[in-house]
């Protein structure tokens, strides 16, 4: 009987372990589509259920600006720091993806709804950004950095 408790005890364990391990909540490391080369650091946390991004640090050449404003972004993030800008806001958890949220690209100022979800149990996250259908987007895989 103590045997099939602790079993059972561990295999909860386990089970809640991998669940908040496939959180996307954490610190993601963003890859370059073009040139494959890291590109960013990006902190995303959950406040009142919904999901937000920060970029915490950009990897840059030597020549570039090391923290550039975002001359192309729209509204009150317009000419701010790219580093410490929130770009993702509003994703909520629907079943094994969140989404209903939006995606800044600052490199081009442009904003896309955006979904996500989780892979190889946590370690990657594929960030979907679109316009109207979720068909007509790409997607970027993350790599978790924590």
């Amino acid at each position: 009987m103590m045997k099939s408790v602790t079993f059972f005890v561990l295999l909860l364990g386990a089970l809640f372990t991998a669940q908040a391990s496939e959180s996307p909540v954490g610190l993601w490391r963003t890859i370059d589509d073009k040139t494959g080369k890291e590109k960013s650091l990006i902190r995303i946390v959950e406040t009142n259920g919904e999901l937000h991004a920060t970029i915490e640090k950009l990897f840059r050449e030597p020549h570039e600006e090391p923290n550039p404003n975002c001359d192309k972004c729209p509204g009150d993030r317009k000419n701010k720091p790219v580093i410490g800008m929130t770009i993702m806001t509003g994703l909520k958890k629907a079943g094994s993806e969140f989404e209903g949220g939006e995606i800044l690209d600052p490199a081009n100022g442009k904003i896309y709804r955006c979904k996500m979800w989780t892979a190889e149990g946590g370690k990657k996250l594929n960030v979907r950004g679109f316009i109207g259908v979720s068909l007509l987007g790409r997607t970027q895989v993350w790599i978790r950095e924590d």
